[in-house]
């Protein structure tokens, strides 16, 4: 099953290519919400202030490259319903979404979730926003934006016992390097699968189709780093 998928989203990406205007029919759709955003000020909790700092985020790009929600719908393959939602700060956006937005506006995923860091800082694991994937199983935690003098971003991933995530290719150029501390995880780049354990690493080109995958009875924990072109 997990290999149909990456399939699926190969043959998807490029019929994608071939009319780029065209929206996913899978994306999920939401009402249209016209309430004002709220203010990241007004909210307490770590998640509330990510749904917010994303929202401000993807409203000033849209803004600064002059698109209505339905250019940006057609752009990013993400409907202007739910375009709407984010904006406004009413749903928290999967990591599948938030890759089409960063990818259709040429921009970093860190740069979408998190707000600029100065020249030293000190991330606290319980102050790390979490974006999650497959019902919950995946756990993204964004821990280092990307730095245009290094042109890399960092993170740090949980993933439950078979917990599954299928990602679009990344810009032109762009590499992931996996460092494996706890369980077993399955890489899938296009149709070649790898196998690694903990203390494995692994690097790979991301401008590709590619996937990960949680397998055996104990949850994964590695370090992501995505270097960019």
């Amino acid at each position: 099953e997990y290999t149909q998928r990456v399939r699926a989203n190969i043959s998807r990406t490029q019929k994608i290519k071939q009319n780029p205007m065209t929206p996913n029919p899978e994306i999920e759709t939401a009402e249209s919400d016209s309430r004002a955003p709220r203010d990241e000020r007004s909210v307490a909790t770590p998640e509330e202030r990510f749904s917010i700092h994303v929202a401000q985020t993807v409203s000033r790009l849209r803004a600064e490259r002059g698109l209505s929600l339905r250019e940006a719908a057609r752009l990013t393959g993400v409907s202007a319903a739910t375009l709407s939602l984010i904006e406004n700060g009413r749903t928290n956006p999967t990591v599948t979404l938030l890759w089409k937005i960063a990818n259709a506006f040429k921009v970093s995923f860190t740069s979408l979730v998190e707000p600029p860091k100065p020249a030293v800082s000190v991330v606290r694991g319980s102050a790390t926003p979490v974006v999650e994937a497959d019902a919950g199983r995946f756990r993204n935690h964004p821990l280092f934006p990307f730095d245009p003098s290094t042109r890399f971003e960092i993170y740090r991933i949980e993933m439950d016992p078979g917990a599954v995530l299928v990602s679009e290719p990344h810009p032109t150029g762009t590499e992931e390097y996996l460092t494996i501390f706890s369980g077993e995880a399955e890489v899938t780049v296009e149709d070649e699968r790898y196998r690694l354990s903990s203390g494995d690493a692994i690097r790979f080109p991301a401008d590709r189709v590619h996937g990960y995958r949680a397998i055996g009875d104990e949850k994964v924990e590695l370090s992501m780093v995505i270097g960019y072109a």
